[in-house]
């Protein structure tokens, strides 16, 4: 395989985080999957040449709440698309002093604290895929496409750090004090509300998962820190919503170039050794 074939990349923008207009040549497209329609129409178009997809997570006028995103459907409908890579944008907390507010954070691990979302593809609802996925999550993200957009990060000047673990909680309510004081015992670094069950699926179905997280508070469990607020967390976003754009806009060109012919073997053939079929 030629350096720069058959890659195609799967955007999924959080809040605040999902503007079309990175993308040239837009067209829109509705399409609907064996788990039901994905949260709002794909919208098709290129990068410097790159094609990709772009999707966003919470509908475009942000109208589904994060336990509601139907997130089999967004992964199949990018997979669908032919999309090897899914870049994808998060909002998230802070639960450690050095990640402040508009800091970007390249998340390497995560904690499920979430308790009612569809966590596989392989449930039956799709003859496609029968069996039983039980798929190895020791390295949920993908590290090359990790280390590309650090390298961007850094090339950039923004404050961006290189590792995190994201705690994912059910939303949409924001924690307790309690609960914050406990998920930064547990090592958790950021806390968010949509990275469970995104970036399992993304596994599942074999494609190149990247998150770039983005700092809008502290959460509550910082002293004479104000509490995190809706009106705090968007007011962070749209002061800094322009750095994961140029992050993408620099790293997707920059995807595309390189050779991903054994980065996408490996996750496919995780995949097929990870689902036991169904007795004959």
């Amino acid at each position: 395989m030629a350096a720069g074939s058959s890659v195609k990349i799967g955007i999924i923008g959080g809040t605040g985080l999902d503007d079309p207009d990175i993308l040239e040549g837009r067209t829109e497209k509705y399409v609907d999957t064996p788990y039901g329609k994905p949260s709002d129409a794909l919208i098709l178009g290129k990068i410097k040449n790159v094609s990709c997809v772009l999707l966003a997570r919470h509908g475009r006028h942000h109208t589904i709440m994060p336990s509601n995103v139907n997130y089999r459907a967004n992964i199949w409908a990018l997979k669908e698309e032919n999309c090897s890579h899914v870049l994808v944008t998060t909002a998230c907390g802070s639960l450690r002093e050095e990640i402040q507010p508009g800091d970007l954070i390249m998340i390497d691990q995560f904690i499920d604290r979430t308790t009612k979302r569809h966590y596989t593809l392989y449930d039956g609802q799709c003859s496609a895929l029968p069996g039983v996925c039980h798929i190895p999550m020791a390295e949920p993200f993908c590290t090359k496409t990790r280390e590309v957009l650090i390298e961007i990060a850094k090339k950039l000047g923004l404050q961006c750090h290189s590792k995190g673990t994201v705690i994912t909680i059910e939303g949409p309510r924001f924690s307790s004090r309690a609960e914050s004081l406990m998920f930064r015992s547990w090592g958790a670094d950021v806390i968010n509300m949509t990275t469970v069950p995104e970036v399992i699926l993304a596994k599942e179905a074999g494609m190149s998962y990247a998150s770039i997280a983005m700092a809008t508070d502290y959460d509550c469990w910082k002293e004479h820190e104000e509490t995190v607020s809706v009106d705090k967390v968007l007011k962070t976003l749209k002061e800094n919503a322009n750095k994961a754009t140029s992050i993408l806009l620099s790293a997707i060109p920059l995807i595309g170039s390189m050779e991903w012919t054994d980065t996408l073997h490996t996750l496919k053939t995780t995949v097929q050794c990870s689902v036991i079929l169904p007795k004959q």
